[in-house]
């Protein structure tokens, strides 16, 4: 028995949303057009060689935990061995304690 592939874009449909991608048309519109997902879409389009994701701006730290946590120490007058746990905190967290040890 051999298996049967089953295409899910026929030629004209890649041809069309790799053009229609090219002319700056959105995924959503060319999904709407070719009766198919976004999401299908862009996995298309990106076997394709042509759809590049938007870069993601990487988040930026204020300072480092083990850099809030000395600060936390150094404002509340503990060793920083005594207030080592709290590097376990989330980031946010820490800072906020530390802008309210501050009074910002």
């Amino acid at each position: 028995m051999t298996a049967v592939k089953v295409v899910n874009y026929t030629p004209e449909a890649t041809a069309t949303i790799v053009e229609g991608y090219k002319a700056g048309k959105t995924v959503e519109a060319l999904a709407a057009e070719v009766g198919k997902t976004a999401r299908s879409v862009v996995a298309k389009l990106s076997k394709e060689g042509v759809y590049k994701a938007k870069a993601k701006e990487a988040g930026k730290r204020e300072m480092l935990k083990a850099e809030m946590v000395a600060a936390i120490s150094a404002e509340i007058g503990v060793s920083e061995e005594v207030l080592e746990s709290l590097e376990k905190a989330t980031g946010p967290a820490l800072m906020q304690v530390l802008k309210a040890l501050r009074n910002e």
